[in-house]
Parts: structure tokens; sequence; C-alpha cells
């Protein structure tokens, strides 16, 4: 009865309460031909035990025990336990947008830390109360911007995330607002200067470009946001791995930050959902999309917090709206803010030199194999790099398969002129066994060919 609520004594009484004796009469109404006169092929009922031990070994057909190296906008980082412990309180689990300051304290404060915290590790004034994911975040950066200055086009790195290029794409599709994409160096993986600021014009309402980007390469911000700033333009920076910061200086000359902050404690779950987050600086403040939570005092001068600034339609005139976000993925904003918590300032410190050692390991074990180049080595990079192989990445990838390895992602869908080029990740997951048990394979391969 635990998956069937009613039992036939009730079903017997609803149906004499609406007035017919059956279900059958219930549903005469409905024409033969389109009434299904038989039981439902479906397999026989089963006991809770056998029910869990169905989908285990449905989740192991997916594969237990690979080693992975993957990354792309999508990191695997230890979660500490206790980030679950806590979300899963009924007062933060169950909760809905906190309109009501009186019975939703825990919440707004725990959006307020999550605001406080981010603003300080992008060096930003103000940071909103989440976004859906960094993809989201990027776009409504952009049409924050073009409200801000006026203007109607922006400039935007190819080496920002391509998928982040393509919902940025989605949301102008039909707005007459023309965005130009400007090319990376060969040698560095930074965004083309030279080009940008050929590209940049009076009628640039932004650049856009992603740090660490998508190949792993840490863009030179300072120089950016000169040619940014020279035209009147705004600088917008997209961060799609939270981490970084612990060890990448953070991107103070930007107007907006845009970021995923899925690192922090999210896990990866098929694809989200993720964390998204706009922090800018203090004079953008009402041209932000979403919420923000602010500090205040009651009548009897105690702490408390409230729902400051919600900028979509649903609050204001539809004209007036900012966006037509409408969450602020409180919960998911909430591990982000437990993790923060949980490691502090040294600890996401620690964490990321943690991670950039693993990944210089790892280029230099992978890169030192016959038939395999390390692209852009000369710029600096958080924990991801490119390696380029004299095979087609398909034939090793299945050899590393083979060992329960999965490689980098292949970058021909976005990038075919780098031929076979793969974007490699390691995190403090990867162990210096699975990064030499990696070069072993790819080593192996190369000299069968």
């Amino acid at each position: 009865m635990r998956y069937l609520p009613k039992s036939p004594a009730e079903r017997e009484q609803m149906l004499a309460e609406i007035g017919v004796s059956s279900i059958n009469e219930l549903f005469a109404i409905i024409p033969a031909e389109f009434r299904l006169m038989r039981d439902l092929d479906v397999p026989r009922q089963q006991a809770e035990s056998e029910i869990i031990d169905y989908f285990r070994a449905a989740a192991n057909k997916n594969g237990t025990g690979y080693a992975s190296f993957l990354g792309a906008g999508a990191y695997r980082h230890y979660r500490p336990v206790i980030i679950d412990a806590l979300v899963q309180r009924g007062e933060f689990l169950t909760s809905y947008t906190p309109y009501q300051a009186e019975i939703t304290q825990g919440t707004l404060q725990a959006i307020f830390e999550f605001q406080t915290m981010i603003a300080e590790l992008t060096g930003m004034d103000v940071a909103n109360a989440s976004m859906y994911d960094g993809s989201t975040g990027a776009a409504e950066a952009v049409l924050m911007a073009m409200r801000v200055t006026g203007r109607h086009k922006a400039e935007v790195a190819r080496t920002v995330h391509p998928e982040y290029r393509e919902v940025l794409g989605t949301y102008l599709n039909h707005r007459d607002l023309p965005v130009e994409e400007i090319g990376y160096d060969p040698s560095t993986g930074r965004v083309d200067k030279a080009a940008l600021e050929a590209a940049v014009t009076d009628e640039t309402a932004c650049v856009l470009v992603q740090s660490p980007n998508f190949f792993g390469v840490v863009e030179d911000i300072p120089a950016v946001a000169a040619i940014a700033h020279a035209k009147g333009a705004l600088l917008i920076v997209s961060i799609a791995e939270a981490v970084s910061l612990g060890v990448v200086r953070p991107p103070i000359e930007a107007d907006i930050v845009s970021m995923e902050a899925q690192s922090f404690g999210v896990a990866l779950s098929y694809g989200g959902p993720f964390c998204g987050v706009i922090a800018a600086k203090e004079q953008f403040l009402r041209q932000m999309p979403g919420r923000l939570v602010g500090q205040t005092v009651d009548s009897a001068g105690n702490r408390g917090f409230v729902l400051t600034l919600s900028t979509r339609e649903q609050h204001i005139r539809r004209e007036k709206a900012t966006s037509n976000i409408c969450t602020n993925q409180a919960l998911v904003a909430l591990m982000a803010t437990i993790f923060l918590t949980v490691y502090g300032k040294e600890g996401i410190g620690e964490l990321a030199e943690h991670n950039l050692a693993k990944a210089a390991y790892a280029a230099e074990a992978l890169s030192a194999q016959s038939g395999t180049k390390l692209l852009f080595g000369s710029a600096p990079r958080f924990h991801e790099f490119v390696l380029q192989t004299g095979e087609a990445p398909a034939l090793w990838q299945k050899r590393l398969l083979d060992e329960k390895i999965v490689g980098g992602v292949e970058l021909s869908r976005w990038y075919p002129e780098l031929g076979n080029a793969t974007l490699w990740c390691a995190t403090e997951l990867n162990t210096r066994e699975q990064i030499d048990a990696a070069a072993k394979v790819l080593a192996a391969g190369l000299v069968e060919a």
C-alpha cells in the first residue's frame, strides 16, 4: 500500500460520492476505441529491497571505478558530506522564494553570505543571489552591459566556452543585437588582442572573455580591459571554473563577472542543476538580473535580512524588468555557501594549488609521449590543457576506456583547425597513478602505430 495510497474501500467510497457504481461507468464518456481494455503489460510488483537492487544494477551499467580527465565547464571535485546533510534539512529543502522576510531569515542569511563570499572572490562590489548556470549568466551579463551603455553590439572571444556562446546566440537571436567573435593567438591560446582592438568601436557595448578560457589558459585581463575601456565598452569576464579563484588573480578590472559556481560543492548530476552568478561594480547594481538579499535592522534594532532587489517582470512593470529568470537556485547556492565555509580562505587556496600541481604533472606526463604535443604551453593555465596527438582521438580513447580511463574532450567539433586536439582536465580527484596509467596507454598505442 506504500505506493498505492487508495485502498479498494476508499475507491468505492469515492465512486459513491461521485454517483457512479464502477470505474467503467466513470470512464463511459470516453469512446470505447480510446480505452485500454486489458491490463497494462508491466512487470510484477516488487519489494522495496528488490527495487533498490534493480536501480543499483542499472547504475552499474554506467560503469564504476573509472578515472576521468573530462572538464570543459563541468568539474569533478570532492564534496564534503556535510553539504547534503545540511541542504536536505526541511527548512532549506522545502522552502520557496524568500519573499516573506519574517519567516525565511535562515534562507535569506544563507543567500546574503553567498553573495558576500562571491563578491570577495571575484573582486567585485556586489553579487546577485545566483542564476541558472554559467551559460545563462554570461548571456544575461551581455544584455546587462547593453542596458548600461545603451549600445547594442558585443565582441565575444572565441575562447569562451562554445556552449556559452550558443546560449548567447539563442538569447540574441531575435533581438537584432550583433555579436562578433574574436579569434585567439595560435601560440598562446589567449584572445587575439590585436584583432580585438581593431574590432572594438564606439558602438561596442561590451567585450566578453573567459578566464581561465576554454583551453584552460588564463587571459591577460588588464590588457583586455584597457582595450574595452578605451572605447567606452564594458568588460565581462566569464569564469567557468570557480576553484581557479583560489590561485588566479581575480578579474578586478572587469565591470561584470559571470561565473559558474558548480565546482563549489555542486554535484555534476548529469549536467545540472548548476549555479550561475553575476557580480559587478556597484554603479551597475540596478541593472543586475535576478535578486539581491540585503542586511538591515528591525524596529528593535536587531540584525535581519530582506529581499532588497528583485528586478524581474513578476515584481515590477514588464518594460522595467532586467530579466525573466524565475529562480535564483537558492538550494544549489546554499551548497556553494557551505562548501566555501568549510574550506575557508586558506582551504580554497590549497585546493586550487593542488589542482594546479596535478594538471602540471599530467600535462608533462602526457605530452612527453612521442607523437603528442602540448598546445598553448607558453601561456599560464589552471587545471586544463590542450593535447594534440598524431592519431585520431577516437583510437586512443578506446584504448583508455579498456583500462577504465576516460580521456579528454575532443575539440574538433568546435575548433576543427586544431586537428587531433583534446582538452584534458586534472583535479584533486585524479591520482598520480591514474595520470601515469593514461600516459602509459598513450605511449603503448603510439609505439604500436
